[in-house]
């Protein structure tokens, strides 16, 4: 069996399983980006089904036990549906156009509520103050991710003033040509993963430079090159990604880091103020 088929093949033996199989294949199914790296007894609990009927599962399937069940699902991550794969899936899984919003935004919902239990405090802590402390940040975000890494430049550099989105791919090497172990570089990549981001993390974590990553789970090919790593779940039906949770993890951090500088961020919020004052640049009603 090829690893990239274990999600179809849960899907064809659907009619064959027990009402307790069918608990656990809903689930798989349902969080692909975080069941992979679930132990049988984690994986039994948010099923709601015994730990045995999980290992009964593996075997049910054709696999040795769950060990060899649980490498595949992580294998399959790695390989990546292109645009036209994703279409079909989405195609063959929603029914009727008045339903599709429903089914996203409840897609969002689990994304939301599976990064809140997949999120390590203490990576999210290393993060505050990572960004905290640097002297400059640099912002690695391409294709789609572009729109997340342009929304965290703008907070962040208005109450830092220290933060830039590497926009040129091919201007990247003039950007981090002085960075230093005072720097640091935030890597945000969902699959399919761009290769210009990981060649950056790479580049940048080997110059000494503090890395992070904002990335979707646990074989994201960013993770090897970042010291910080904040996973988002990401997954959606569709051709696009799902970045309700991704967004929330950023909103944190620019919260978080606001509150940390509490002082510094009021003089500079108070002086900003003052400018937009004096530009006209917001909306007033007469």
């Amino acid at each position: 069996m090829y690893h990239s088929d274990v999600f179809q093949r849960i899907r064809e033996k659907t009619s064959e399983m027990s009402k307790a199989q069918q608990k656990i294949a809903r689930y798989l199914i349902q969080h692909p980006d975080t069941s992979p790296f679930l132990t049988a007894a984690k994986l039994a609990k948010k099923a709601e089904v015994g730990e045995a009927t999980v290992v009964r599962f593996a075997n049910f399937l054709g696999y040795r036990g769950y060990p060899e069940l649980q490498s595949h699902l992580q294998e399959a991550i790695k390989r990546q549906l292109s645009t036209v794969e994703r279409l079909e899936q989405y195609l063959d899984e929603y029914d009727g156009e008045e339903k599709i919003v429903y089914e996203v935004l409840n897609n969002d919902i689990e994304n939301l509520q599976n990064t809140i239990q997949q999120l390590d405090p203490s990576q999210f802590r290393e993060a505050v103050k990572a960004i905290v402390e640097a002297k400059n940040i640099y912002i690695i975000a391409y294709r789609s991710a572009v729109a997340l890494g342009t929304f965290m430049e703008f907070y962040l550099d208005l109450i830092l003033q220290n933060t830039e989105l590497v926009r040129q791919a091919d201007g990247i090497s003039e950007h981090l040509l002085g960075i230093t172990d005072r720097d640091l570089v935030i890597g945000i990549g969902f699959a399919r993963y761009t290769k210009r981001t990981v060649e950056v993390m790479k580049y940048s974590k080997e110059k000494g430079a503090k890395t992070m990553a904002i990335t979707d789970n646990l074989m994201s090919p960013l993770i090897p090159h970042s010291d910080i790593v904040l996973t988002a779940s990401s997954h959606i039906t569709s051709i696009i990604d799902s970045f309700s949770a991704p967004l929330s993890i950023i909103n944190g951090l620019i919260t978080a880091v606001t509150q940390k500088e509490q002082s510094k961020v009021k003089k500079r919020l108070k002086e900003l103020e003052d400018l937009w004052g004096t530009f006209d640049v917001f909306y007033k009603a007469k």
